[in-house]
């Protein structure tokens, strides 16, 4: 097998429906199993999954785990070579995934590997980042990374004058896609459900880096994420920037302790 590819879902059935059809019609030439994991929707998602789809694997949780433990559950039981960590706002292009899984064969040296996100045939939907850091986290609080942008020091953290247009080592991948090598889950484990939702892909991240493994962005690799993720997002409210500031103190305070100067930089 492959590739084991695992969504979580939650009230989003339109959105997941589109995003399983997509899989499906553009990945023919790799062995890949599909696992949904539905965060107790209260929507047709989970019937709608069976009608359409019998051939996916359906966990159906009777609370909401969290989006880390919804995606271990899912890669418990996977089998593939490789996971790929899905969101269900995405549609596939051309045959992103199988081209995603053909580069990681060969870059072994890649613990995630991400690919282009684009919001419309148009936009390019600015992935990837770098590690946080108090610097980083001053820079956004004043707004000075939105403002000067383009400028390399201030727009650092998500490296806004790279135009995603090139192959590149990176320090995060963005989880709406994640293409994520089996033995490098194996070694540095799975996801850390203290993360209920955000952060938990940057804490992985983080873990393989310090394990040696890298992880890439390549951008012959073509998703298109559904308006932007907004309609997911408006579903959270204003919820999801409490969540954020929440997710963010667990990462600084796992990783960083008490504040250390050499993390400014």
């Amino acid at each position: 097998m492959d590739v084991s590819i695992i969504v979580v879902n939650w009230n989003t059935c339109e959105l997941l429906r589109n995003c399983l059809r997509s899989v499906y019609s553009q990945t023919v030439n790799c062995q890949f199993e599909v696992i949904v994991i539905d965060n107790a929707s209260i929507d047709d998602s989970c019937d709608m999954v069976r009608e359409l789809f019998p051939e996916v694997i359906l966990i159906t949780n009777g609370t909401n785990k969290g989006y880390a433990a919804a995606l271990n559950q899912g890669m418990r039981i996977a089998r593939g070579r490789y996971f790929l960590v899905l969101n269900s706002d995405i549609l596939i292009c051309e045959s992103a995934i199988e081209k995603t899984v053909f580069y990681a064969d060969k870059h072994p040296e890649a613990a995630v590997i991400g690919c282009k996100v684009l919001e419309n045939d148009e936009k390019v939907h600015m992935t990837c980042r770098r590690f946080p850091s108090l610097l980083n986290l001053l820079l956004d609080t004043f707004g000075l990374n939105r403002v000067f942008r383009r400028n390399a020091f201030f727009g650092r953290e998500y490296m806004w004058w790279w135009l995603r247009d090139s192959e590149c080592e990176v320090d995060v991948i963005s989880g709406m896609f994640m293409l994520v090598r089996r033995q490098a889950a194996d070694e540095v484990g799975l996801m850390d459900e203290a993360f209920f939702f955000l952060f938990e892909e940057t804490d992985w991240c983080y873990r393989f880096s310090k394990a040696g493994w890298k992880m890439l962005f390549w951008p012959d690799a073509k998703i298109i994420h559904v308006h932007g993720g907004g309609q997911s997002r408006r579903k959270a409210g204003t919820k999801i920037a409490m969540q954020y500031q929440k997710s963010m103190l667990i990462f600084f305070r796992k990783h960083y302790g008490r504040i250390d100067y050499s993390k400014l930089v």
